[in-house]
């Protein structure tokens, strides 16, 4: 065994050699090794374009949501949309009333139905009031022995021809623009009424000076009724 071994080698050559192979720059490595490099740029372009796949798909409904109100057509947001025919809705009542809304989405489900009041007076002319509230938009309801819209959220108050009674409030309900076509109401659809858009008839309802305030009508009723209950 002794024969075979050179005496003139070093213990430490094999670890010399050993330490030399990786001496050099990281691209002198990389170079002396392109299977390794080739894997590791696949690995990070991969990750990069799943992380901008991701990004794309999150990003397609906020802008959807940013640009939805520019890409709607013209015809499409303000549109004429029957209420029904004119005898649905009597002289001197005031008539709940629905209609689908045009610029609808396969997700709207019922949420596409929107509700309206409808005032007939009796000369004949025509009131459509938006059925949310002037205050934060909560649903009124039409009573016909008080003659007011109430809303259940906050207390805002209406009287018959929509303007402000009392509450939150600080003006009256907003109306559509309507008219009579062929014996049927049309209202114009695709935007709330609002001050922002071309639905609204009226900016506002303000209350006739010889009007009464809730508070007035109240307390008259209130005073009529104790001295009705004191005569008998």
């Amino acid at each position: 065994m002794s024969e075979h071994l050179d005496p003139n080698l070093s213990h430490h050559e094999p670890a010399a050699a050993s330490s030399d192979l990786w001496n050099g720059t990281a691209q002198e490595v990389a170079d002396s090794h392109p299977a390794v490099t080739t894997r590791r740029g696949f690995l990070f372009k991969v990750a990069l374009g799943l992380n901008a796949l991701v990004g794309a798909v999150l990003a397609v409904p906020i802008v959807g949501y940013l640009l939805g109100p520019a890409l709607k057509k013209e015809d499409e947001i303000n549109k004429w949309i029957s209420l029904g025919s004119l005898e649905d809705f009597p002289k001197g009542k005031t008539r709940f009333a629905e209609y689908s809304n045009p610029v609808v989405s396969p997700s709207d489900g019922m949420t596409a139905r929107i509700a309206c009041w409808v005032r007939r007076l009796d000369d004949g002319s025509l009131q459509v009031f938006a059925v949310n509230c002037a205050h934060l938009g909560c649903p009124v309801r039409w009573f016909e022995q008080s003659r007011l819209f109430l809303c259940p959220c906050h207390g805002g108050a209406y009287y018959e021809d929509g303007a402000r009674a009392s509450g939150p409030p600080m003006r009256g309900l907003f109306e559509y623009k309507h008219r009579v076509e062929s014996g049927a109401l049309m209202i114009l659809a695709g935007q709330l009424p609002t001050f922002a858009t071309e639905a609204c008839g009226k900016k506002s309802t303000p209350r006739r000076d010889d009007e009464k305030t809730l508070v007035q009508t109240i307390a008259e009723n209130a005073s009529a009724d104790g001295r009705s209950a004191w005569k008998s």
